[in-house]
Formats: structure tokens, C-alpha cells, sequence
């Protein structure tokens, strides 16, 4: 007598082998290998299914079945003495795994049907009731109080100061936020461009010590070069941008000018 199933019942062959021991009532650690493997081929033989890589997922565990049933049917030689492993033992191991995630996966689907029902209240406190505020007598909170406890109390609570301090940190000097501006920046760069032949733009970057001195530092080339006192050069796409001053240039204008306005 064939057995039906209906595939969308099963999430997988392991679903599938997991239903067939449950159905027949054995124990999964002494899985019957030949019925069990009977009843999933029939059942693999009455699938219509035209996902191959589902199908190819049963026709997999269908070789694994006929290969463990194969194994226990040969004859065991009565000469070994060592024990062989049980040929259902992986198999066994990964239904356990399989039926641990697939019931813990029911709690959790359970869980969350549980939470949907839960319905929260919105607030209806009064407002007279949230803007209530309990007087304060002050002669009742002192009542008993003398000026020596008082004064024992505040002793605790300088102590308590005083413990919080680092005794080591506490002496650290205070670091200063070391301001720079463009203007000055502008002179620094000419002062250190100044006689040379080029400078490269990437190094003067990263010889910066903080995000602030970097973009002031690029700010100021901007300047700079506006104001025609560097030049920048590249030799060639994607290379190194070079900065060269023109303060040697420019005062070498100024003195041809100067010497030809004296003659």
C-alpha cells in the first residue's frame, strides 16, 4: 500500500525522516534503516515537484538511506574485534540537531504569536495628580539635628571629595589648545617653501599634528597661490603635486625694477 504525502508538508528530507520515525513510533537512536528507507524512496517516487534543487535534496538523502541500508546488510566478519562504528550514527546526529532547531523554532513562533495579544494602555494618569508636588516641611527634616552632626555629615562628604581626586593625575598641568589661524599659516608655508625647489604637497599634509592644522594648512595654500606667491605642478596624471615658491622671483622683479628706476 503506497503512502502519500503532500511535499509542502516537509521544510526538507530531514523533516521528511523526522515525520516517518515519529509516524512509525521508534526510537531515533535505533532507527529502523530499511522501513524507513522503503517509505521515504516511495514517497520520493510520487513527488511531482519541479524545483530540482529541492528535489535534488531528497534524491541526496535516497543515496545516503541505500548506503547506510547497504551497509548493514553485508555480513560482519567474526574475526575483527574491534567494533565498527554504527553506519546511522551521522545520520542520527543530524536529525537530533535538525529536531532541536525545529522545536526551538516553535517556541519562538509561539512566543511571538503570545506577544501579538499583548495590548498596552496609554497613559490616563490626571494631571493634577502628575503636577502634585509632597510640601517639604524643612523644621521636620531637621528635627533631632544638631550642629555637631551636622558638622559630622559635612566632614563625611568633604572626605568623600577628597578620596575622589587622583593623587597623581591631579598634579597634570593644564594642556592648552594650540591656536593657529591662516594668516600665520601663510607665513610659516613661504618661510619653509622659501628657497626651495619643491616641496612636496602630500608631506606637507601629513607633517600636520591635528585635523584643524590640516585643513588651515590647505586653506593657506589656497591663499598663497591666489595671492601669486607658490605655484603648484604636477608631471603627470595622478602624480605628486609639487609646491615651488615665486618669493625669489617675485623679489628678483622688484630689484631689476628698482635698479632700472635708479638709472
Amino acid at each position: 500500500m503506497g503512502i502519500a504525502y503532500k511535499l509542502q508538508v516537509f521544510e526538507g528530507p530531514l523533516d521528511l525522516l523526522l515525520h516517518l520515525i515519529e509516524k512509525n513510533k521508534v526510537d531515533i537512536y535505533d532507527i529502523p534503516i530499511v522501513t524507513i528507507t522503503e517509505q521515504y524512496l516511495e514517497y520520493v517516487s510520487q513527488m511531482q515537484e519541479n524545483d530540482m534543487d529541492v528535489m535534488s535534496e531528497f534524491l541526496v538523502m535516497a543515496g545516503t538511506l541505500l548506503q547506510i541500508k547497504s551497509k548493514m546488510l553485508l555480513p560482519k566478519e567474526e574475526k575483527e574485534e574491534v567494533e565498527e562504528d554504527d553506519p546511522r550514527a551521522e545520520l542520527v546526529r543530524r536529525l537530533l540537531e535538525y529536531k532541536m532547531y525545529k522545536y526551538a523554532a516553535l517556541e519562538l513562533k509561539d512566543m511571538e504569536l503570545d506577544a501579538s495579544k499583548n495590548l498596552y494602555k496609554k497613559t490616563t494618569i490626571p494631571k493634577e495628580v502628575l503636577d502634585y508636588k509632597e510640601e517639604i516641611d524643612p523644621a521636620e527634616l531637621v528635627d533631632g539635628m544638631t550642629l555637631s552632626m551636622l558638622n559630622d555629615i559635612f566632614k563625611s562628604i568633604m572626605r568623600k571629595q577628597v578620596d575622589k581626586i587622583d593623587p597623581i593625575r591631579s598634579k597634570f598641568g593644564t594642556i592648552e589648545k594650540e591656536e593657529i589661524n591662516i594668516e600665520d599659516r601663510m607665513v610659516q608655508i613661504r618661510e619653509e617653501v622659501r628657497g626651495l625647489k619643491g616641496i612636496n604637497f602630500r608631506t606637507l599634509l601629513e607633517s600636520q599634528p591635528t585635523r584643524m592644522n590640516i585643513i588651515i594648512t590647505f586653506m593657506s595654500i589656497l591663499e598663497l597661490m591666489k595671492i601669486g606667491a607658490i605655484t603648484i605642478r604636477q608631471e603627470k596624471i595622478f602624480g605628486e603635486i609639487v609646491i615651488d615658491s615665486l618669493d625669489d622671483i617675485m623679489c628678483g622683479e622688484d630689484k631689476t625694477e628698482k635698479d632700472e628706476t635708479q638709472e
